[in-house]
């Protein structure tokens, strides 16, 4: 049982591993620094460099935003939505895609979700559907631990606490399919898309359910993919299925002081991941 069906490459991320300690013994030898092994390590030359590198990798959105133009400009060609348009980005909304229906699909891009900035969205009034698109450019990144921890350590309780509906999440990218992350969907390679310089499998989908759980309703269950048509436009331009569809559901109650929740992710009708009984700390409103 899995909450997404591919995994990590461990062959890769052992190379990763390796490559790194590698570089932390011999970097004093690249280069044109004129400096000793001593000097050059206690110079911090190698820190910064690293830190650099690290920090211009984790700013730019150039190769997130291509992704995500080929991607739209796709399911507009295809007419599998009406068209999309970038925001003003004041409310850290990202798109703006009119569905054929007429109704309007705002978009916030993330990158991993295991990090903190999953917990910072805002639903805009002019949303009908409102969904996170996770672009997880990191080849050693865990799929696995990126989606447990959007969806249920991160979403969920920032969901519940602050009463803001988060319609699905999509977890899908330009990793998918590659050896960093091989997919089971792209085996036999007839269910790849070619969108520009990518070619991708079908996207992994999360629908969440039409309701937040609260103490009058303590269990809501995760919608049908008829029932939020920008991802079920995702799921039909690319070529996934049913069964290949998640459905999330949150369960909450109090215990004493404490707001609980739980968080089923069920798959083909089968249960693929569910917490325990967690804690929500940021509860205020229904104390």
């Amino acid at each position: 049982m899995t909450i997404i069906p591919c995994k990590q490459n461990k062959g890769l991320r052992d190379q990763i591993e390796r490559f790194a300690e590698t570089l932390k013994t011999e970097a004093h030898k690249l280069g044109d620094h004129g400096l000793g092994e001593r000097e050059f390590y206690q110079s911090g030359l190698f820190r910064g460099a690293i830190e650099r590198v690290r920090g211009q990798f984790s700013a730019t959105m150039r190769g997130k935003r291509e992704f995500v133009q080929h991607a739209l400009n796709h399911m507009e060609d295809g007419g599998f939505i009406a068209g999309w348009d970038l925001t003003d980005n004041t409310n850290r909304n990202d798109y703006i895609v009119r569905l054929n229906s007429g109704r309007v699909a705002v978009i916030d891009l993330k990158g991993c979700l295991d990090g903190n900035n999953t917990n910072i969205f805002e639903r805009p009034p002019l949303a009908d559907e409102f969904v996170i698109w996770s672009i997880c450019s990191n080849p050693g990144a865990d799929p696995q631990r990126n989606a447990w921890s959007g969806i249920h350590t991160r979403l969920s309780a920032e969901m519940i606490a602050r009463n803001q509906r988060v319609d699905g999440v999509l977890l899908w990218d330009m990793v998918c399919a590659t050896i960093g992350r091989p997919c089971p969907k792209s085996v036999d390679g007839d269910r790849l898309t070619n969108l520009g310089p990518f070619c991708v499998p079908p996207p992994c989908i999360y629908l969440f359910p039409e309701n937040i759980p609260s103490i009058s309703i303590p269990f809501v269950k995760g919608r049908d993919i008829r029932e939020v048509e920008i991802l079920a436009a995702f799921n039909a331009a690319f070529g996934g299925y049913a069964e290949e569809i998640h459905h999330v559901d949150f369960r909450m109650e109090m215990r004493g002081s404490e707001l609980m929740r739980q968080t089923v992710v069920r798959r083909a009708g089968t249960i693929e991941q569910v917490s325990e009984m967690t804690a929500i700390r940021r509860v205020e409103k229904y104390l």
